[in-house]
């Protein structure tokens, strides 16, 4: 990943709407979800969830497609997994350890770990 798409990913989730719906997305899974179905879950009238879900799609973070006359998005996992690496690649001066599992809840920092 480039630094100029880790910026545009970064800005497109700095956002409490589009971050929100991101979040949203993630737990949904690959199968997505209407963008009126996210509107209304988050209570954002639809023409600004439309504009805040393209945000996040030009950003590369999701995936979209017609289905009828609605518009399915889902997080773009790949893409997601990139960012994450990209942030994460040089982690603490050469011990990855400390990075650990993503997943798992943040361990607090010790003086043997952290230097």
């Amino acid at each position: 990943m480039t630094d100029d798409a880790a910026v545009a990913a970064l800005a497109a989730l700095a956002h409490s709407d589009r971050l929100a719906a991101f979040r949203m997305l993630v737990r949904a899974g690959p199968n997505g979800m209407a963008s009126g179905a996210i509107a209304e879950a988050l209570a954002i009238a639809p023409t600004r969830m439309s504009f805040h879900l393209a945000t996040l799609d030009r950003a590369g973070l999701l995936r979209s497609w017609r289905d009828g006359r609605r518009i399915l998005y889902a997080a773009s996992y790949d893409d997601m997994r990139r960012l994450l690496a990209f942030l994460t690649e040089d982690c603490c001066s050469g011990n990855p350890e400390i990075c650990g599992d993503l997943g798992a809840p943040a361990l607090a920092c010790n003086p043997e770990t952290c230097r």
